[in-house]
């Protein structure tokens, strides 16, 4: 086999200094680091199977190039073990096990680099160390961390969109269409790399997935470069011009230095990347929250009414349908500023709490690094204007914030982000990212993030017809990429026929209302803001409103059922001792799948499945003695399963 080649030749090739392995607890997954005298590289094998071949290791620094002719100081290995919460994402209680291996070199100029490798069943994290006995900080002028994928691999990754194009300059803001089996080293779209996660797709080999981790005010946010004809693709830093070309694309920072972690998930099937906590592992806390932030659902006008329906006796309908469906929160979007104003939001906050209802406010992030006009503007890009805003909203008794147009990753954006969290954290308010970078862990470091954008969502299916046309597709392509790493402010569940308030205008929905259901299962956010609309409370039978009002935003367990990027999805989640399943099919076609349950096997299950018509039907299953069961999808149609104790 290839692995057993490349094995050998690091035995027999003369220029072979050394070399070190690390591998997983349960010994399927492994690393080879190989040093010699001009450079480092590792390989990734699982089961002995080549996921990764020769990669590069190393950067290069303004205290010296840490990719060639280091010298071999030490290796020490140990066991990291933890047990820890997420309140607030797709698994609660998390145990973590990995063997570290770390390896330390000096350069020409006695500094050291040390090579970090964190090795669980199927995740592995990789991260550098930087030191020096004479030199208190430095600047990485470049990572050198390659991946280089056999020549078969395929690709379902997002394209780094340039900076300042899109919408008022507002891009870049992950907001790009995945590839879709693409060959790898085929050129991206704007010929800038590709944005994390990226996932890679080996034959019948199996899966890996890339992304970073652990990113603070310390470090910027990266990426992928192109790809190379033979498979390999390396790290790359922000662009120069992102966010209006305020603040370098470099890193600097007081030394020791730790790069941010980049991750990488591998499986033979897909089970491992849906599953993985690999954002969350091994990070810490950055601050201690304030107070408990409490997860929920939300209601938000905007999504179908659009920015006139900013208006108060707008949102004081979009209250009581809030209230109607027993949800924790109103969204009131972009423009309150100017079409409520300030002088009117303690009544309207006060009223929405007379319901039982809290607030979330819209904020434009924008100091100088976008055209986007949607006020408030100048809120939350300075300290002292940042935190007036935020007494005022303590005063009113506002939960959370979504603050939107950031529009880059550098490593002054990521100083902001961080900042807003801080200050939000101070006054007992948490945060969701809207045209924004992926969230790099920070459930777990940050917690008062309560989730970020970072994809192509429902917003665009108001916008455009050829989204709403690939609806179903995309809810099949999220759940394995953007979705596996972290939360996604995606804004699903739709029943207007439309995507308007007026049921002859705007773009036209094809999926069915059984599909709507299931995406609030697949689609995960601690703070989910669901497109509903008043009118769906009498158009729609009990049994789906009920449905909706009783919806988890917040899981114990994910588990991976069944499904392939871009073709159909199946996932199930539990809350507390019930389970929900949602299932999507992006096909043109009826479709039958014949579901494995085993830890439900002989329970009786509610299934919320497409008529023909496309409505919802309502029926009681059970699953049976081999812990199986059979449903049907409609074209670009779903279901929803529900075990019933």
């Amino acid at each position: 086999m290839k692995i057993k080649r490349v094995l050998l030749s690091l035995c027999l090739s003369p220029i072979f200094l050394y070399g070190q392995d690390i591998q997983s607890p349960d010994g399927l997954l492994k690393v080879i680091l190989k040093s010699e005298s001009e450079k480092t590289t590792y390989v990734v094998t699982y089961k002995n199977k080549t996921m990764l071949e020769e990669s590069p290791l190393g950067l290069e620094s303004t205290i010296g190039d840490f990719s060639t002719g280091l010298t071999f100081l030490s290796e020490s290995k140990k066991q990291i073990e933890e047990n820890y919460y997420l309140p607030n994402g797709k698994t609660s209680r998390i145990h973590y096990l990995a063997n570290e291996l770390t390896v330390s070199y000096l350069n020409k100029n006695k500094d050291t680099l040390q090579v970090l490798f964190r090795v669980s069943n199927n995740d592995i994290a990789l991260a550098y160390r930087l030191a020096s006995p004479k030199q208190t900080h430095c600047t990485i002028k470049r990572e050198l961390t390659g991946f280089n994928f056999p020549a078969h691999t395929t690709t379902f990754i997002t394209p780094q969109a340039p900076s300042g194009e899109g919408w008022m300059k507002t891009k870049p803001s992950y907001e790009e269409e995945y590839t879709n089996e693409e060959p790898i080293g085929t050129p991206s779209k704007y010929r800038l790399g590709y944005t994390f996660p990226a996932l890679f797709h080996l034959g019948n080999t199996g899966w890996v997935l890339l992304s970073e981790t652990g990113v603070t005010s310390r470090y910027a946010g990266t990426r992928l470069s192109e790809g190379n004809q033979e498979g390999l693709y390396t790290i790359a830093f922000p662009e120069k011009e992102e966010n209006g070309g305020m603040g370098d694309n470099t890193v600097t920072s007081n030394l020791p230095l730790i790069t941010s972690w980049k991750t990488i998930t591998v499986g033979e099937t897909l089970k491992p990347i849906v599953e993985t906590t690999s954002a969350y592992n091994g990070m810490k806390p950055v601050y201690t929250a304030s107070q408990p932030y409490k997860p929920g659902r939300s209601t938000w006008s905007w999504i179908l009414w659009q920015d006139e329906s900013c208006n108060y006796k707008d949102q004081q309908i979009f209250i009581d349908l809030a209230a109607e469906m027993g949800y924790e929160y109103i969204l009131i979007d972009a423009l309150w500023d100017k079409q409520i104003g300030y002088e009117n939001m303690p009544s309207l906050i006060a009223y929405a709490q007379s319901k039982g209802v809290d607030v979330i406010l819209w904020y434009n992030s924008n100091g100088a690094w976008n055209d986007a006009p949607q006020g408030p503007k100048q809120r939350m890009d300075t300290a002292p204007a940042r935190q007036k805003e935020m007494a005022w909203m303590k005063s009113l008794g506002v939960k959370g914030i979504k603050v939107d147009f950031f529009g880059g990753d550098k490593q002054t954006t990521m100083k902001l982000y961080e900042d807003i969290l801080t200050d939000a954290n101070q006054y007992g308010i948490f945060v969701v990212f809207h045209g924004t970078t992926l969230p790099r862990g920070w459930e777990r470091m940050y917690p008062n993030h309560m989730g970020s954008e970072a994809a192509l969502v429902s917003e665009n299916l108001v916008f455009s017809q050829d989204f709403a046309n690939k609806e179903a597709y995309t809810s099949t392509m999220l759940p394995f990429t953007r979705n596996a790493v972290s939360a996604m402010d995606f804004g699903p569940v739709f029943f207007n026929k439309r995507f308007s308030k007026q049921a002859d205008k705007g773009t036209i929905r094809k999926t069915t209302d059984a599909f709507q259901l299931a995406t609030s299962i697949l689609y995960q956010s601690p703070v989910q803001h669901f497109g509903i609309t008043p009118n769906n409370i009498q158009e729609q039978p009990e049994y789906v409103i009920n449905f909706m009002k009783k919806i988890p935003t917040t899981w114990d367990e994910t588990r991976f059922i069944d499904g392939y990027p871009g073709k159909y999805c199946v996932m199930a989640r539990r809350f507390g001792s019930k389970w929900y399943i949602g299932a999507t099919n992006a096909s043109n076609s009826l479709q039958s799948y014949t579901l494995s349950l085993p830890w439900l096997t002989g329970k009786e299950v509610t299934v919320l499945f497409d008529h023909k018509d496309r409505s919802v039907g309502f029926k009681t299953a059970k699953i049976d003695k081999k812990g199986l069961l059979k449903i049907e999808l409609e074209n670009l149609g779903g279901c929803v399963i529900y075990s019933n104790e």
